[in-house]
Order: structure tokens, then sequence, then C-alpha cells
């Protein structure tokens, strides 16, 4: 299936409804409202989970199952993971300087980065610790087999890079292969 016909279904439904915002704390349950913006990130290796993980803010739709699925293997490996819901997905993307042919259901502010959708964390690691000059990282859609997609380490696609030196983007990461 084409990106863009992704988008296409992952956005229409939400585009419809009320715009609301709700910030859900990882680590107490407790909720109130909370920037976008956030503190510099940790650094780590490449190797699996980060050597100190980072904080990260999640922006999803409510009831996205896919995105909490990957809030949870985020914080599996010791990630704090605050959540923000809101039913307005093209200003989210728009918020994150995500490309439409990049989108994804949910955006990641790690640091100064966007990871967009269900990159691997591997790829997150690989990010945070060269600190390239970059927007963000991507896996466009919702391939089968990603994080929090089936989660199947075998699952084979590419990450892509965005902004910067990666302009519209580029591959970034080779997910089952690297």
């Amino acid at each position: 299936m084409k990106p863009s016909l992704i988008l296409a279904l992952v956005a229409a439904p939400m585009l419809s409804l009320s715009q609301g915002v709700h910030a859900q704390s990882a680590s107490d349950g407790t909720s109130g409202t909370m920037s976008s913006d956030m503190a510099g990130a940790n650094t780590g290796t490449e190797t699996g989970a980060m050597s100190k993980p980072a904080d990260m803010v999640m922006t999803k739709t409510p009831g996205c199952g896919c995105c909490d699925a990957w809030a949870d293997l985020a914080r599996a490996q010791g990630h704090k993971v605050e959540v923000i819901e809101t039913y307005d997905y093209a200003e989210m993307k728009s918020e994150h300087g995500v490309p439409n042919a990049l989108a994804s259901c949910h955006s990641v502010k790690v640091g100064d980065y966007v990871v967009e959708g269900h990159v691997p964390l591997e790829a997150v690691a690989r990010m945070l610790r060269d600190k390239p000059a970059i927007s963000g990282i991507a896996v466009p859609g919702m391939p089968a087999g990603s994080p929090g997609m089936g989660d199947d380490p075998k699952a084979q696609f590419d990450v892509m890079a965005f902004g910067g030196e990666a302009g519209d983007g580029e591959v970034y990461y080779k997910a089952g292969v690297e």
C-alpha cells in the first residue's frame, strides 16, 4: 500500500473529529497539560537499549493501540514516555515538521529530534549517539512487524531521515537487515 494512501486512511477520520488535548504521565498515571518542547536527551549505544534512556514525548490520537504498543516497548527499555493525545492529526504532523510522504500514526519528540511512527529503538539510539544534522527519522505508514505493529525483528523496512542534510528523505537505517 502506498504511504499516501495509508496517510489518507489514518488521517481522514481524525481530521473530522473535534480538537482535544490530553497529557498522561507514563510514570505516575497523572494527567495535565504539558508543552511539546522538552529538555535535551541522553545518548546511548546502538546495541538494543540505550545506555541512558532518553525522555520522550509522544503525540498521538486517542485510542491508537499501536502507538501505545510502541510507547510500551520504549518504556520496557527504560525510557520515560509522556503521552499527549489530540484529535488534530494534521496539526500534530505540522507541529513536528513531518513531511506528508513520511507520516505515520504518532510523532515522538526526543531531544532536538522527531521520531515519526514505528521506528525501531535501535535506530533511535543510533540517531542520538551520532547526532546527525537532520530533523528526525520516520517509518512511513505502519509496516507489519515493525515495533508496535507485531514486533517481528526479521521484518524488513526502511527508516527514513528527513530535514537538514537528509532533505525530503533518505534511507537512514534498514530494519531487519542491520
